[in-house]
């Protein structure tokens, strides 16, 4: 899907993508259960496996990638097939693009934590990391994954898109990176909803930042609670 670049020929010219897209992955299981997912490796439940689809059919509608990456987790790797099935071609997997890692608190639900550790819990909440429970810091999760964005961005052809598949914190934190924010401090993202997206476009050469956020949170258009049961929401929202 990459196609030859030509030489750049001027201040006009695009050297490599001119849009990157980041999308988070469907629902999972843990999703639903309001469980720290970070690096397990869990797949889309049935809902998630419909928003895959659908989110796919929205953004093929905006976007045809030239080039399609994909976190190597499979609930990422799930969606990005869906998005590929439509427009051709697959996605190249790279483990960079994997959610940050929480360490012990994996897997566990907000009410675990705040029981089993108040006070690092109470200070991961105002936006402070926690060294003591191994999780991965923030600034590195987001210079890994920036890293990652950044280097595909410069194999698409010029003025061509790219579409990131990953996960919510480590979009909304590399986001942060890419625009020159520190993600230590900087916390003015709210998270993205399962397979909705970020957008990015290049700057004019010499401006800074080189990239500005030109969309955030952008998805099918449904409505949340139709977004969040799935194509049954209608008959589930009915009295029995």
């Amino acid at each position: 899907m990459t196609h030859p670049k030509p030489p750049f020929a001027g201040d006009d010219q695009v050297a490599g993508a001119g849009t990157i897209v980041l999308l988070r992955h469907g629902r999972t299981a843990y999703n639903a259960q309001g469980r720290l997912q970070g690096q397990i490796d869990i797949p889309l439940d049935r809902i998630g496996t419909w928003q895959a689809v659908e989110g796919a059919r929205a953004l093929a509608a905006s976007f045809e990638a030239d080039l399609v990456v994909t976190s190597d987790l499979v609930r990422a790797r799930q969606t990005a097939d869906e998005y590929t099935r439509l427009i051709g071609g697959s996605a190249i997997v790279d483990e960079r693009l994997r959610e940050r890692g929480f360490g012990i608190w994996e897997g566990k639900s907000g009410e675990e934590l705040a029981a089993g550790w108040p006070e690092e819990f109470a200070l991961w909440r105002k936006g402070i990391d926690s060294p003591g429970v191994g999780a991965e810091p923030r600034d590195v999760a987001a210079a890994r994954v920036a890293e990652a964005v950044l280097d595909y961005a410069a194999q698409v052809r010029d003025g061509g898109v790219l579409v990131v598949v990953s996960h919510g914190a480590a979009i909304s934190s590399a986001v942060s990176h890419i625009l020159g924010l520190d993600p230590l401090t900087w916390r003015g993202l709210t998270g993205l909803n399962n397979v909705h997206w970020a957008q990015l476009e290049r700057s004019k050469p010499g401006a800074n930042p080189s990239w500005r956020l030109t969309g955030f949170n952008v998805g099918p258009g449904l409505p949340p609670d139709h977004w969040a049961s799935g194509p049954d929401w209608q008959s589930e929202a009915e009295p029995a």
